[in-house]
């Protein structure tokens, strides 16, 4: 299956999604933003925007320029390009296009884009902008392929881990800069200082250990998630693939597969 596939988006469900591509045997390019707002940066290609290479479950993201990505896919790695606009897609001319931003809206995808497109949750209509969406909301239907008409409408509230729901995120208190006093796989108490912005404490609402953390130095927004408590206590789970990415992989690497068989 040596074809290409450009993923746009290289947050942690993203990578879940290039990452199983890739084993798959697809050519797996991805998109970033210039300064990535990524939580979950230990399972996150777009880590490699920051950090020039970045190795999630043993696949090597490489930020790498638009004229070299093909070059640097076929030599093995995911190469991991700054193009908010989707330049890539138009001079690459890839067989598939995923959209794994996950912004709840549709940003520019086009089911135009190239033969197979596929997007992640709720902004998109299957057979319409799109030719499938894969379910992202947990629980029953998620990572199923969907061929006609849309995901289920986002909620609001985060899917529940260890008994919580949106007491494990960590919203910015106000606008400014963000500073972390804690680092993502440690333990923390309910009740604690992890973080600041402009010298506002962030306090987790629970215990458990730091799944991830916004990189230092950046600027947010009032309400902006930076943090994810997971408080099942599993330091394995901050540098491995979640179940959701994984899920929502398999159904992606499901639809590409579906279309491939059809030609």
């Amino acid at each position: 299956m040596n074809r290409l596939v450009v993923v746009k988006g290289a947050g942690d469900m993203a990578t879940g999604i290039a990452h199983r591509l890739h084993r798959s045997g697809f050519r797996v390019i991805t998109t970033e933003l210039a300064k990535p707002t990524v939580i979950r940066r230990t399972v996150a290609f777009a880590e490699a925007i920051y950090e020039g290479k970045v190795v999630v479950e043993q696949v090597t993201a490489v930020k790498t320029a638009l004229a070299n990505a093909r070059k640097v896919a076929e030599e093995g790695y995911v190469p991991v390009v700054v193009d908010p606009e989707g330049v890539v897609i138009k001079e690459l001319r890839p067989w598939a296009v995923v959209d794994a931003i996950l912004a709840k809206r549709n940003t520019g995808t086009k089911i135009s884009d190239a033969p197979v497109v596929v997007a992640v949750g709720p902004g998109f209509t299957a057979g319409e902008d799109v030719h499938a969406v894969i379910e992202s909301m947990r629980g029953h239907f998620l990572g199923r392929v969907i061929y006609s008409g849309q995901a289920l409408p986002n909620t609001g509230c985060p899917g529940e881990i260890g008994g919580y729901t949106k007491e494990r995120i960590l919203r910015a208190p106000c606008a400014g800069v963000f500073q972390a006093k804690r680092q993502i796989c440690e333990p923390v108490t309910a009740g604690e200082t992890v973080a600041w912005v402009n010298q506002v404490p962030v306090v987790a609402a629970v215990s458990g250990v730091l799944r991830g953390l916004l990189k230092d130095g950046l600027t947010v927004e009032r309400g902006m998630k930076i943090g994810d408590i997971d408080p099942r206590c599993e330091p394995e789970h901050c540098f491995t693939i979640s179940d959701k990415a994984r899920a929502i992989g398999g159904g992606v690497l499901e639809a590409l597969l579906y279309y491939a068989a059809r030609e």
